[in-house]
């Protein structure tokens, strides 16, 4: 069964630390063609649209429209710092093989 992606309290938390609601705006996350490995994660802040799924946490919200939805089935939206950096990852039990950026995926 496909579940709608989930978002982590790490994530929700970092959003309103950079304080994305303020300005009315959510996180983004959609799935495109191209990257290294056929399909690339876009993540940006963004003002939610009429055909998104929105997800809401801790006053903050995670934004995917309807294209991108059945790619991120079942996936968790995370937040990790790491010593590469901090940034926004996304676990996808969808993706068959990654690349080395966590970027790109195939299915």
């Amino acid at each position: 069964m496909n579940l709608p992606p989930k978002v982590t309290s790490r994530a929700f938390e970092r959003l309103a630390e950079i304080g994305a609601a303020n300005d009315g705006h959510a996180l983004r996350v959609a799935v495109e063609g191209g990257g290294c490995s056929g399909f690339q994660y876009e993540i940006a802040l963004d003002a939610p649209k009429d055909d998104d799924l929105v997800l809401e946490g801790a006053g903050q919200k995670v934004v995917v429209d309807s294209v991108s939805l059945p790619f991120l089935a079942n996936a968790v939206i995370d937040f990790s710092e790491e010593l590469i950096g901090a940034r926004f990852v996304i676990e996808n039990p969808n993706a068959t093989s990654a690349c080395g950026c966590g970027t790109s995926f195939s299915m």
